[in-house]
């Protein structure tokens, strides 16, 4: 599996333009109001200096990385760009031994829609000041794995989005089924490392993206709708069976 250590040692606007550009159709709200989601400008410090030996690292890595360019774990990558809906929740599934689907867990698969949008929207306030270019705009000539798009050039790197939605996802989940949180827990992280492996961000932006999606799940345990749909979660999933078509 590729490891991100491996190949090197408005804010509102940001968000809403991420989520259009990735899913369709009516989307939730999240839980949380805006004054009790978690502020990544006060958790966070900066993202490394442009001239940094980090920066320069993470740079190498983005380049490296482009030659895992149609390999498996590329596709994967590709898959995981996806955030709403029963594709987005379906690797997340056979990591929980649960057939995650609007049909056969409607209460889990909005919980997670709704968790998405917070754990999305905590990270815009450093976002959108620290403005961090992606690596793909920094070299565009190298290939990403998603087609490149205008919202790209606005929407800043630092922190990740898709980093704090897979791994509020992955806590969420553990709650859910505990007997797999090794499992959960692992494709959290690996979706997050999706990300360096698609090109759309660098490895500081997943860090930073990951504990923003943990501020975001412990706020949302003061969130007594949230503990509601956690209690009918555990009860659904309990009774949804086990998805089709996983990885052996």
């Amino acid at each position: 599996m590729f490891r991100l250590g491996t190949l090197a040692a408005g804010a509102a606007i940001a968000l809403t333009m991420t989520v259009a550009v990735m899913a369709e159709g009516e989307r939730p709200s999240g839980y949380l109001a805006a004054e009790a989601l978690p502020d990544s400008m006060v958790i966070l410090g900066p993202p490394p200096a442009a001239d940094s030996p980090r920066a320069t690292a993470e740079m190498a890595a983005f380049r490296a990385s482009r030659a895992l360019e149609g390999s498996a774990r590329w596709t994967q990558a590709t898959a995981d760009a996806e955030l709403f809906g029963d594709k987005a929740h379906a690797s997340f599934a056979c990591a929980a031994g649960v057939a995650i689907s609007e049909e056969k867990t409607p209460v889990l698969s909005r919980m997670m829609d709704r968790v998405l949008i917070d754990a999305g929207r905590s990270v815009s306030s450093a976002k959108a000041h620290y403005d961090r270019k992606r690596p793909l705009i920094v070299d565009d000539s190298l290939p990403i794995c998603v087609p490149r798009e205008d919202w790209m050039k606005t929407n800043g790197s630092y922190p990740s989005g898709h980093a704090a939605i897979g791994w509020a996802w992955a806590l969420v989940l553990t709650e859910v089924e505990p007997a797999r949180a090794t499992a959960i827990l692992a494709r959290g992280q690996a979706f997050g490392e999706s990300r360096a492996v698609c090109g759309l961000h660098f490895a500081s932006d997943i860090i930073a993206g990951q504990t923003m999606g943990a501020a975001t799940v412990a706020r949302l345990h003061a969130d007594p709708e949230f503990l509601k749909d956690l209690a009918l979660a555990r009860a659904e999933a309990a009774k949804a069976g086990t998805p089709a078509n996983c990885p052996a």
